[in-house]
């Protein structure tokens, strides 16, 4: 199969979940990388797992711009570059803010049951 082919065939696949669920194709990339970045973070829970899940996003969101492009070029309707930036703005947005105040939301090792400690040091003073 070539680029060309699958870039159509992932054209015409986009085309379908939209005809398919109403959203428009800014919904949808926001969807895709919301979805992509949690699987990815619940799937690697350790150090680190922040970034693959951002950098997963962003190789799914340049890849989906490289394939446009490529469908684009082959039907010979190349949108402005300013339309693909958007588009990836928009899958990036969301995990970017996740990958930013992520190390806030995880547990720090050593603070698992706190409550309970903080109790029986209560109770011994």
């Amino acid at each position: 199969m070539t680029l060309i082919e699958i870039a159509s065939l992932f054209e015409a696949r986009k085309l379908s979940v939209i005809e398919a669920t109403g959203l428009d194709k800014d919904a949808l990339h926001i969807y895709f990388g919301m979805t992509l970045f949690l699987a990815v973070r619940f799937a690697w829970r350790g150090r680190g797992g922040w970034i693959a899940a951002w950098l997963a996003v962003l190789a799914m969101a340049c890849g989906g711009e490289w394939l446009d492009l490529t469908a684009e070029h082959s039907n010979s309707t190349i949108q402005p570059d300013a339309a693909h930036w958007h588009d990836i703005w928009n899958t990036m947005f969301w995990p970017t803010v996740l990958l930013i105040v992520g190390r806030w939301l995880q547990p720090q090792p050593g603070t698992a049951g706190l409550g309970d400690n903080a109790e029986r040091r209560l109770e011994q003073a």
